[in-house]
């Protein structure tokens, strides 16, 4: 069995619930998902959701060890 094509880019997201993978409309939701539906990530997180990638951290040295500091 395969999985349902997600849709990146819906044409009217707020119809649909997004719970499943049963795209059920959202004023007959059959899977149980709840009394509210699931937004689309897209009615979330706008419409770039699908190219976020999160925060590359910057390299950071540890700090030194006191051990390591000359006393002159």
């Amino acid at each position: 069995m395969s999985h349902k094509k997600f849709p990146i880019h819906p044409a009217r997201p707020e119809l649909i619930c997004w719970g499943c993978d049963r795209y059920c409309a959202a004023d007959a939701m059959a899977c149980g998902n709840g009394s509210d539906r699931t937004q689309h990530p897209s009615e979330l997180f706008g419409p770039d959701w699908a190219e976020w990638e999160p925060p590359v951290e910057q390299r950071r040295d540890p700090p030194p060890h006191p051990s390591d500091k000359s006393t002159g």
